[in-house]
């Protein structure tokens, strides 16, 4: 159990990590990268560096002082949220307890490239198993994808459909769980086709039509957009809802910083969107046990 779970190893996940852990939290951060900011070249537009540094640079040493303060930091993929008495965060491989969140996992994934899903989301292509499995009871499901964020997706779909095929459209399949009620194909997907009512099969491209109900995306990892559907956060499709007071959502003990918020996508905004974020938490977490709220501290 801990008192508050950062999801995204970002500059916005990290902020509010520390900002948490300073005021006296048990605070754990959860992610597989760091995104743009892992990859971005010279950052010049960031206050208090004199010369360039690159983003490795900047998130090594965002790690290593989050580390020193006492944050734990564990570098695994977010599958899934959920709540029962607390919040619990799903991983690839284990789940953890929280009784506050933040979600700074960046902007949502790109769609999968595929002919037709398009013009039938709505129409039996979807994009959250959690939401949207019970619709496809007795019936027959494909999942796209071909990593672990896939296969949590496919595993979401058993308790309803009778047949589910994880396609990872011509890709190898990363993740190294199997089950019997899934099945895997490797082959590349030309489109998927249907009627004015709904998507009715998927075609490969070596010429196999195969029979669907539904269809559901998992590409890549889960967004911050995916896990808010799968806990009812408010969102617009593309960022997550949030009060700027405070980085608050619709649900209690549930915030979010970063880019997955939208607005002016800089590691500045996404620095001070994670303070915001950090100490609201622990003001929950706070006066959920009946003690003050806290206040900044600036040193």
């Amino acid at each position: 159990m801990y008192d508050l779970i950062v999801v995204g190893k970002g500059p916005a996940g990290l902020s509010a990590a520390i900002y948490a852990v300073r005021a006296g939290l048990s605070v754990l951060v959860i992610g597989r990268d760091a995104g743009s900011l892992g990859t971005a070249d010279l950052i010049e537009n960031y206050l208090g560096f004199v010369e360039p540094i690159t983003g490795a640079k900047l998130l090594a040493d965002s790690i290593a002082q989050a580390t020193r303060l006492g944050v734990e930091i564990l570098s695994e993929e977010v599958t899934g949220l959920a709540w029962m008495e607390n919040y619990v965060v799903h991983t690839a491989s284990q789940e953890f307890e929280t009784k506050a969140l933040v979600i700074a996992s960046g902007m949502p994934r790109r769609k999968a490239t595929v002919k037709g899903l398009n013009e039938f989301e709505g129409l039996g292509v979807s994009y959250c198993a959690t939401c949207d499995g019970f619709f496809y009871r007795g019936k027959t499901v494909a999942v796209i994808g071909n990593g672990e964020y896939a296969f949590k997706e496919a595993s979401e779909l058993k308790p309803f459909a009778t047949k589910i095929t994880l396609f990872t459209n011509g890709r190898p399949y990363e993740s190294d769980k199997t089950d019997e009620k899934i099945s895997v194909d490797l082959r590349p997907i030309a489109a998927v086709s249907g009627d004015d009512i709904k998507v009715r099969s998927v075609e490969l491209t070596d010429g196999t039509i195969l029979a669907v109900d539904g269809i559901f995306v998992a590409e890549g990892t889960a967004s911050a957009v995916d896990l808010a559907l799968k806990l009812g956060l408010d969102n617009d499709g593309k960022v997550i809802t949030v009060n700027s007071r405070n980085q608050d959502t619709n649900l209690p003990g549930v915030f979010a910083a970063g880019d997955c918020t939208g607005g002016l996508l800089q590691i500045a905004v996404a620095v001070g969107d994670g303070a915001r974020a950090g100490m609201a938490a622990a003001n929950y977490v706070r006066e959920m046990g009946g003690e003050k709220s806290v206040t900044v501290q600036w040193h």
